[in-house]
């Protein structure tokens, strides 16, 4: 199924996306269905937390589904699609990544955090504060939703925790995020390069695992103005996300509704920035970045089987 937040009436609701339509989860509840689960349909981390069971009844509520219940996705304001307080992010989990900008040597995943006050939906804008940073960039990732809690997940086991996947737009100040040395060394800042009002759009729905047979072969693209900038796959990234799970559940107990960013590939605008260490690798299958985003700018985040992500650019007022 593929779950989605909108608003009405100035309300936060839950739905299911169902052909050309948002269909209201509460609405469409058949009669006597579960006060839990009339609960869980009011808010998606306890959806997520109900498993497969509210997968099976709001899959129920979708059959049963009236006109009244259903709203034209067209004219829908769709929000994220949940709201997590942190996201776990893996950096430089690409190989055409790490080209593409300074060297760097690691054994073990990037591991970082991004807050959730940076999170909007899909068509919200992404703001440009020059008092933040005058190096903006995008990176499509894709975003793993856990639905069942666990600690120490061993790999093999690890996408029995996985409830879902979305899409983030990992937003990132590059002149905050890095700098070099006089040596050509540079020190990364992933805090403030990474934190900042609308560097985190997620969306547009949240994609049951059931409905990606493969989470390593999905076709990945960024495209900005219509440009191709971004063009790969899942299955180029040197830690998958079982390998991911099991890495960050070594650290602290996944929750449901946890989130977990998988990183990038190449074809960012920072690796035609020679300021910053940008290599500018020549690829003849998208369109090399000439500077980085600007308002005005339209960014399209697109994995094959989990949706499209579709913002606009805007200066800080």
């Amino acid at each position: 199924m593929r779950f989605v937040r909108y608003e009405r009436n100035g309300a936060l609701r839950l739905g299911a996306l169902d052909g050309d339509a948002v269909v209201d989860l509460l609405d469409a509840a058949p009669n006597g269905t579960a006060a839990k689960m009339l609960a869980a349909f009011a808010d998606m981390t306890r959806l997520i937390a109900a498993g497969a069971e509210g997968i099976r009844v709001a899959r129920a509520a979708l059959a049963a589904a009236g006109a009244a219940a259903r709203t034209p996705l067209a004219t829908a304001k769709l929000r994220a699609p949940l709201a997590p307080t942190l996201i776990l992010c893996s950096g430089e989990n690409y190989w055409d990544h790490r080209d593409e900008k300074p060297e760097v040597t690691r054994k073990d995943p990037e591991f970082f955090l991004k807050t959730g006050l940076g999170v909007i939906g899909p068509g919200d804008d992404i703001i440009r504060d020059e008092r933040v940073t005058r190096k903006l960039d995008y990176e499509t990732e894709l975003l793993i939703v856990i639905g069942k809690a666990g600690r120490h997940i061993p790999a093999a086991r690890a996408l029995e925790h996985v409830y879902g996947y979305s899409i983030i737009n990992d937003v990132t100040a590059r002149d905050r995020q890095v700098t070099l040395r006089p040596d050509g060394s540079s020190v990364y800042n992933l805090g403030p390069g990474k934190n900042f009002d609308a560097c985190a759009p997620i969306g547009p729905a949240l994609v049951t695992a059931d409905e990606v047979t493969d989470p390593q072969n999905l076709a990945l693209n960024t495209y900005v103005n219509g440009e191709l900038r971004q063009s790969n796959t899942t299955g180029k990234m040197i830690w998958t996300c079982a390998q991911l799970v099991e890495f960050f559940s070594t650290f602290v107990t996944l929750q449901p509704g946890v989130v977990i960013s998988t990183g990038t590939p190449g074809g960012t605008a920072w690796g035609t920035d020679p300021e910053l260490g940008g290599k500018k690798p020549m690829r003849r299958d998208v369109v090399t970045a000439n500077g980085y985003l600007q308002p005005g700018d339209t960014v399209i985040c697109e994995i094959k089987g989990v949706g499209r992500l579709v913002n606009n650019v805007v200066a800080a007022a």
